[in-house]
């Protein structure tokens, strides 16, 4: 397999190395990240790891789901299986709680155990970064991991230069789960670029997944999702914008969706309905470096219903989050020693949950408490730029920042938390020449106890046996304390413009980073069947006597403390003819105390995407492939995961004639060589050889009528 990955590779790399020749394409621009200092940076420049997957990569991805769009993203890994209702994402070994999710700027706070953890469809996002490391300097509790945020599209996404209105369609499929999409997408800017207008309306549908194995996973889904967005500038100096996303899904799949499914693990029908309405205001008056200032409210619902197809109980969770956030830029020259922006605000949101189960005796779900959390914080952030690369001692960068939390949460069995912390963190970045720079960070953060975790009551699970039914069951615990983390990273860049043709671009970042980690909240599962009565199991059948009375219980408890390290790897390359991204990621998770293994951890993975362009036909050809070890960090010897290799081929012709200007093709081939593997121990495979196609096609409208060929729109 290596050694087929290799040639296919080299055969890309010969071919695009000797063909300088020809007609040349654009260079990419490095990306944007507007979310590692809440404000637009380069990602390459900010002292820390900012992984920013813009729109074109997204669509060359031929994306489906959020797992798709985060492929070669080093650091990052979605675990739960192949079915989109159970893949939650990892950041550096943190899940659930320990990362923040955020749709453009509003939060995304659904966690429900084994299901997935946000729900958004590719087709409406501009593009997709992830912050790694400890962040809760800005953005509280949860960001222990990081922040994966998502940024949806705008008219100038769509349009071409000197347009004004545009539809887009687009239609796809793809071979390993029978998938149909169908997609529509109108825009309008008006003369003056004043208002900006979207309207997106998209369906999938798809059946059951060919794994790798060869075995045949049930499935079976049809989702609907929309994009309501309008951006108005009030004045030269008012903005505001708002959104409604939306998310419909209907599934068919095991209650668990991250396993195969069986009699302890039901078929449900589950109904997925999400979405999120936000308002945001931005005042920037012209001429006054002081105010730049945004105000921002949002509210977020999640709802899942699961009704159980072969009996008549149904189980739903519902969490509405409504949050409001304020914050101000205000920038200084320091009588030519440099500059400075402060950023600085306050935000506050509340979660609430609603758990329903049909058989219990109150209505209740077990696991799932009805209850509220609310969370109010003031942060501070400073960014102070000195000197210039190359001239006298370099550019020195400095960030500090702080931030304060309180918290309380309460549930309807009475019990309530109350708690605060303080998030400080610095980051520095040094480039004494262009080419070369070095940067460190250090900071704290924290995770509140979810409700989930501090007020579970109700069954977990039960094993049907001869004599009754094992039962699980959760107990409070209140008392629990909040995760808190100390991290540090150290790292390097390397930046060099015209390295072997005029206009070509090579960029390297790498880093070494760890995250010290106090009070892990860990489930302490006890179901010990010793203690089972001897009637669980056969005759005579005395009582069969479970749960609490005989210590089968399920407690969140704070535990042992752990240390989390790694490194992490990007590298980009590209010319007017040639592009190439690579990366590589390793992790390691131990508890301090017993050396056993802790964390969403991950096998060493190395990552590659290599493309050549033929502008002579208006196309590009590319090959992306996955090289991944053993993964043997696991306390259980029968969780050993075997290395694999995965290699991807795909193609994109977007003709700029009159005729079929508008026009875009993909084809491409996941899986090429339908190699047998799985992410996570859940007894699935991954996704076996997947044959994907996909079209879209954007027509300009001039005035009232489609643009006829050749010309650009309204004036």
């Amino acid at each position: 397999m290596v050694r087929r990955v290799s040639r296919l590779l080299g055969a890309a790399s010969v071919v695009a190395l000797s063909s300088f020749g020809v007609q040349a394409q654009e260079v990419e621009l490095d990306p944007i990240s507007i979310f590692a200092t809440a404000g637009s940076v380069l990602a390459f420049d900010f002292p820390g790891q900012v992984s920013v997957v813009e729109k074109d990569q997204i669509e060359d991805l031929q994306a489906t789901r959020s797992a798709d769009v985060f492929k070669g993203v080093p650091g990052v890994e979605f675990a739960g299986g192949p079915r989109q209702t159970g893949q939650v994402p990892t950041i550096r070994g943190f899940e659930g709680e320990g990362v923040v999710v955020l749709f453009d700027d509003a939060r995304q706070n659904f966690v429900a155990g084994h299901d997935g953890r946000f729900f958004i469809d590719p087709d409406i996002l501009t593009a997709a970064e992830v912050v790694k490391g400890p962040t809760s300097s800005l953005y509280g509790s949860g960001a222990i991991g990081g922040v994966m945020a998502f940024r949806t599209i705008n008219a100038s996404d769509i349009l071409g230069e000197g347009e004004n209105a545009a539809v887009r369609v687009r239609t796809g499929y793809q071979s390993v789960n029978d998938e149909q999409s169908y997609a529509i997408t109108g825009v309008q800017r008006s003369d003056d670029g004043w208002i900006d207008l979207v309207s997106h309306f998209g369906y999938r549908s798809s059946g059951d997944i060919e794994l790798g194995s060869g075995a045949i996973l049930p499935a079976d889904e049809d989702l609907k999702n929309a994009l309501l967005k309008g951006t108005f500038n009030l004045s030269e100096s008012l903005k505001w914008t708002t959104s409604w996303t939306y998310f419909n899904l209907d599934a068919l799949d095991p209650q668990n969706p991250q396993a195969i499914g069986g009699s302890s693990n039901p078929l449900v029908d589950r109904k997925i309905v999400s979405s999120t309405l936000q308002t945001k205001f931005e005042y920037n008056p012209l001429d006054n470096d002081l105010i730049d200032l945004r105000v921002l409210g949002y509210k977020t619902n999640n709802e899942v219903e699961e009704p159980e197809i072969l009996q008549s109980r149904v189980t739903s969770r519902e969490v509405e989050t409504l949050g409001f956030k304020i914050d101000n830029r205000s920038r200084f020259n320091m009588d030519g020693m440099g500059d400075l922006k402060l950023t600085y605000g306050t935000d506050f949101y509340r979660d609430e949950q609603t758990g329903t189960d049909s058989d219990s005796a109150d209505g209740t779900r077990g696991g799932v408490p009805n209850a509220t959390s609310d969370f109010f914080g003031l942060f501070a952030q400073a960014e102070f730029n000195f000197g210039t690369p190359g001239e006298n001692l370099g550019q020195l960068t400095v960030i500090p920042g702080i931030r304060y939390d309180k918290f309380t949460s309460e549930s309807d069995l009475g019990t309530s938390m109350d708690q605060d912390a303080v998030s400080p963190k610095i980051a520095v970045a040094y480039n004494p020449v262009e080419w070369f720079g070095l940067f460190g960070n250090y900071g704290k953060a924290f995770r509140a106890p979810s409700y989930n975790e501090a007020y579970s009551v109700g069954n977990h699970f039960i094993i049907p046996l001869p004599g009754g039914n094992a039962v699980n069951e959760f107990i409070v615990n209140p008392d629990l304390r909040p995760e808190e983390a100390l991290g540090w990273e150290l790292g390097a860049t390397f930046k060099f413009d015209g390295v072997l043709v005029a206009g070509d671009r090579f960029r390297l970042k790498g880093s070494y980073w760890q995250n010290e980690v106090d009070n892990l909240i860990n489930l302490d599962v006890h179901a010990d069947f010793a203690a089972l009565p001897a009637g669980c199991f056969g005759a005579p059948f005395p009582p069969c006597v479970t749960g609490a009375a005989i210590g089968w219980t399920s407690q969140h408890v704070n535990v042992a403390s752990a240390d989390l390290d790694g490194v992490e790897i990007e590298a980009t390359y590209d010319n007017q003819w040639f592009a190439v991204r690579a990366t590589y990621a390793q992790i390691e998770g131990r508890d301090r105390d017993t050396g056993e293994f802790v964390g969403a951890l991950y096998p060493n993975k190395f990552f590659v995407d290599a493309a050549y362009k033929l502008p002579e036909i208006d196309a590009r050809i590319g090959a992306r492939a996955t090289f991944a070890g053993e993964f043997d960090m696991v306390n259980d010897p029968s969780e050993r995961r075997d290395a694999y290799q995965t290699v991807d081929l795909y193609a994109v012709w977007e003709p700029t004639n009159a005729a079929l200007r508008g026009l875009r093709l993909d084809v491409g081939v996941d899986n090429v060589f339908d190699e047998d593997y799985e992410l996570v121990f859940a007894n699935v495979s991954e996704e076996g050889r997947n044959y994907k196609v996909g079209m879209s096609y954007r027509l300009p409208i001039c005035g009232t009528s489609f643009c006829r060929n050749g010309e650009t729109g309204m004036k």
